[in-house]
């Protein structure tokens, strides 16, 4: 049964319907299945889906925010019992579209997709200076600095985010993502960087590995 409630969950979730999902999540809850599960096999599981499907082009923009709003009503009903429960996220991101650029539409979709894979994001905007990045990373304790930048002539400011890390001495342990219309492997390479992915979906694969490695390495 409580099977057949999260596959209902997760398929709900995938066609947007939002009211839906938040009540089958009550229902779930009711039933005193583990708000854990709930999280990771119903939720999270159908926003996999969404982004995989988005990697194939086979769903757009609209479906995976439509999808996305939601997951956020479903876990709305859980948060307040993951916390009870101690659940932590798989790890925490700060993203942001760098300084001179205001383009957010990119990044808001990372965003979306991170929080999909379970991940914590700190959303810090536009227009956000390399010391912003790096001081919330130091003082929101985030494994990930994910940069955003669609104009080129704002993709030095990545360079600037990578130096500046490594001047505060966070560089073994916060990766540094980017990504955005004009940047590309070579590019995230030439800076330091560690990682570039050419969409939301794979960005949000990558930081899950990353937040992976990285909880190995202080293990």
């Amino acid at each position: 049964m409580s099977t057949e409630l999260l596959n209902e969950i997760s398929e709900n979730l995938q066609r947007g319907k939002a009211k839906v999902v938040k009540e089958l999540v009550q229902k779930a809850v009711d039933e005193g299945l583990d708000p854990d599960v709930i999280l990771r096999e119903g939720l999270l599981s159908g926003m996999d889906v969404i982004g995989e499907k988005f990697k194939a082009n086979e769903v757009y923009v609209p479906e995976v925010l439509i999808a996305a709003r939601a997951m956020n009503m479903g876990v709305g009903v859980l948060k307040p019992l993951l916390a009870e429960a101690g659940v932590k996220a798989a790890g925490k991101v700060c993203i942001g579209t760098v300084q001179g650029d205001l383009h957010d539409i990119g990044k808001n979709l990372v965003k979306l997709m991170l929080e999909g894979k379970g991940l914590e994001v700190v959303d810090l905007g536009t227009d956000v200076s390399p010391d912003t990045f790096v001081q919330t990373a130091i003082d929101q304790n985030c494994q990930i600095i994910a940069c955003s930048a669609l104009l080129t002539t704002t993709m030095g400011v990545m360079e600037e985010v990578v130096k500046k890390a490594e001047a505060a001495g966070i560089r073994d342990k916060v990766k540094i993502m980017v990504g955005g219309a004009p940047v590309d492997d070579a590019f995230c390479k030439k800076i330091g960087a560690d990682a570039y992915t050419p969409d939301a979906a794979s960005a949000a694969d990558k930081a899950v590995e990353f937040c992976l490695e990285l909880a190995g390495k202080s293990a």
